[in-house]
């Protein structure tokens, strides 16, 4: 069922082919929008193959302009309403813009975030709320941030000595000029991935733990990886200026949007790379399970996914429930990405049914991925880390021309490895961590 489809692309400052080789292109030529077939797919491919663009796979701007001009009453389809039947292979222009549009925003957040030791908002956004989206070059954008959203995991590692919240993304919505556009209201959840220490220590505690963030009804069998459901509900409120969790300041936000816009046609739609990509998911399990998306009639509004390379965040039981409560979910996955493959890199969804009919009794405890796959395949031996690198994914999806080699940028996998590594010194119980030492060493032995 998997269609090789190039999705070209290329950042100048993260990632080229080698020279000799040519990524292809391809037409994201316009299909009809999907009907509703009662068949839903889990995985639909996009791979990049190498070969010689041609000018009939070329992307028009105005076929583009054609598919923005339908995206007011073609919305729903495009948020995944019908599982994006017919919409990825092959990958409507459309659907394509929207991705990409989602994916700056979250690129936003890495531009913002203050990398700086020296700087006193170290670890902080570099701006305020109103001028944020403007500085980082998103002026046009049709978004208003309405809120910073900060997280901290209840970890202590000997690496990093106290522990505080770090900013980790940001809430928007967009403007009435924007409504007009899209169709709707949207609200914006977006979601940085991992940097600092603490967050590392997260990515890597392994083990599943019940959700339980439906007081009424907990739900034990819903479990989903500790150390994201730890960076998502831990807070500092034992001191006396400490941050609530990163969910109740979600939570309350959301809320008071939904709100706000009460009797307005609403989306709310959640972006993420990486560990960002499972704050979102949790965030949506959760405003989903609790029903905020609910309105006094019953009504729902609809709520939807963007992954950017991003882990399995929960067990089957948590896969069925999202899917229970209407949670879509479009991961773009890059299929030489480690990251895609943790947690359960032996106990995952592929495991869980012998022959198509017997499930072990451990399927409960393995992981599984949520929604539907859209999948890249790029690699670069001169800059390995690229294989996980934001900008890259979308690059790939935005420009079909070849770029050559720059080795700039911060080295994911080494970064990666270096945390492990020093988890070792210090005896810091990590579950998978060979593992995950493994599989990073193994995309790094690529290196010439």
């Amino acid at each position: 069922m998997a269609s090789k489809v190039l999705m070209p692309s290329l950042n100048m400052n993260h990632i080229a082919f080698p020279g000799d080789i040519q990524p292809r292109s391809h037409s994201f030529g316009q299909v009809c929008l999907p009907k509703k077939t009662g068949i839903s797919s889990s995985r639909l491919s996009v791979i990049a193959n190498n070969s010689v663009e041609t000018p009939a796979m070329a992307v028009t701007a105005a076929a583009v302009s054609k598919a923005s001009s339908i995206l007011s009453r073609f919305w729903r389809e495009i948020q995944g309403s019908n599982n994006w039947e017919n919409l990825v292979e092959p990958l409507h222009p459309l659907l394509r813009k929207e991705i990409i549009r989602y994916g700056e925003f979250v690129a936003a957040c890495y531009k913002a975030f203050d990398l700086d030791p020296n700087s006193r908002r170290y670890l902080n956004c570099k701006y305020g709320k109103k001028s944020m989206l403007k500085e980082v070059g998103m002026e046009n954008s049709g978004y208003q941030v309405t809120k910073y959203i900060y997280a901290t995991p209840d970890v202590n590692i000997p690496i990093q000595t106290a522990s505080c919240g770090r900013w980790i993304g940001y809430v928007a919505v967009s403007s009435d000029d924007a409504v007009k556009r899209l169709g709707r209201r949207d609200v914006l959840i977006t979601f940085r991935g991992t940097v600092t220490n603490h967050e590392w220590v997260a990515n890597f505690m392994s083990s599943l733990t019940p959700a339980r963030l439906d007081p009424h009804n907990p739900r034990p069998e819903v479990k989903v990886e500790s150390g994201f459901l730890s960076l998502y509900t831990s807070d500092e409120t034992d001191s006396k200026f400490g941050l609530e969790s990163c969910r109740e300041q979600l939570l309350s936000e959301v809320s008071r949007i939904l709100n706000k816009y009460k009797g307005e046609e609403l989306s709310i739609t959640l972006a993420g790379h990486s560990m960002g990509s499972a704050l979102a998911l949790l965030f949506a399990y959760d405003i989903t399970e609790l029903g905020l998306n609910k309105t006094d009639s019953d009504q729902e509004t609809p709520v939807t996914v963007f992954s950017f390379g991003g882990p399995r965040v929960g067990n089957s039981s948590f896969k069925q429930r999202c899917e229970e409560l209407g949670v879509k979910v479009l991961r773009i996955a890059n299929v030489n990405d480690p990251i895609t493959k943790l947690p359960g890199v032996l106990f995952n969804e592929n495991f869980r049914v012998l022959g198509g009919r017997y499930e072990f009794p451990w399927s409960c405890s393995c992981y599984a991925h949520v929604g539907v796959e859209l999948v890249l395949d790029f690699f670069n031996v001169q800059n390995p880390s690229c294989v996980h690198d934001l900008e890259t994914y979308i690059s790939l999806l935005k420009w079909p021309k070849r770029v050559q080699i720059q080795k700039d940028g911060v080295d994911f996998l080494n970064r990666a490895r270096e945390l492990l590594l020093s988890a070792q010194n210090f005896n810091i119980n990590l579950p998978w961590k060979d593992a995950a030492i493994n599989m990073v060493n193994l995309v790094q032995s690529q290196r010439p």
